[in-house]
């Protein structure tokens, strides 16, 4: 029998056996699909690097996809669950059969929420830190901070070139986001090992603009940006949008699809 206390109910085993369950079940941390995000601000910075940098930090069997890096730097105003926070996604260029894509390999933000349901549900690399975006006159200025370190900067002018949605991603295509997921057991054994990917869903881009841009890393052993040298900075863009956060898929099981 179901009983209720302080205006919710005990879950039942069924209940626990249900997609989007959390814990603690009374005030659960990780939000279901679909959840939205409204007004976040974007500064998107693009440079060449090192080919066999990116190679080294793909996992097996992912492919590299040429020598471009992007940055995205959210400044998310208004999450459902999450409320206002801000996020950085490094993303290489890379490829997995006739799947083009791009792999995250360092991701950072400022949300508990967030670093808990992009490492248990997507199997993103998520970390505390401390991304922003800041407007200094006619410079846009994007910096990811972590243990008190500013280990990217990045900058480019002020909304001086307006573009359309479909310029955003000239390189690669960054809108499939393709991630490691990793989970053992409590007894060692390994519980998930796979590859995953997701779109987002319901974009509607409000505003977006171009121009040159610029990138500097610094060393951190524990966001190790700098391990994907800028050797050519490229372009920056600002865009400001909607979009909603949809279930994914797996595309590659270590554990069921080995030769």
């Amino acid at each position: 029998m179901t009983t209720t206390r302080y205006g919710i109910s005990k879950p039942t085993e069924d209940d626990i056996r249900k997609s989007g369950f959390s814990t603690p079940w009374d005030a659960p941390m990780i939000p279901p699909f679909p959840f939205e995000f409204r007004n976040a601000e974007v500064m998107t910075l693009f440079w060449r690097t090192d080919p066999a940098a990116a190679a080294f930090l793909l996992p097996p069997p992912l492919k590299p996809d040429g020598d471009i890096v992007c940055a995205h730097i959210y400044k998310m105003n208004d999450t459902d669950w999450l409320g206002p926070y801000a996020e950085a996604n490094v993303m290489i260029a890379a490829r997995f059969e006739d799947l083009a894509g791009a792999y995250t390999p360092y991701l950072v933000l400022s949300s508990d929420i967030g670093v808990a349901h992009g490492r248990e549900v997507h199997g993103q690399p998520k970390k505390l830190g401390q991304p922003s975006i800041e407007f200094r006159g006619d410079l846009m200025v994007g910096v990811v901070e972590r243990n008190g370190i500013n280990v990217l900067s990045g900058t480019m002018p002020y909304k001086q070139k307006r573009v359309d949605a479909g310029d955003l991603a000239p390189y690669f295509d960054f809108t499939t986001n393709i991630n490691l997921k990793s989970v053992d057991h409590i007894d060692g054994k390994p519980a998930i090992r796979q590859l995953t990917r997701r779109k987002l869903a319901d974009v509607i881009v409000h505003e977006a603009w171009a121009g040159p841009c610029t990138v500097e890393l610094r060393p951190n052993a524990q966001l190790p940006i700098s391990r994907l040298p800028v050797l050519e900075p490229l372009q920056g863009f600002y865009w400001r949008a909607d979009f909603t956060l949809v279930m994914g898929e797996i595309i590659y099981d270590y554990l069921e699809d080995a030769p």
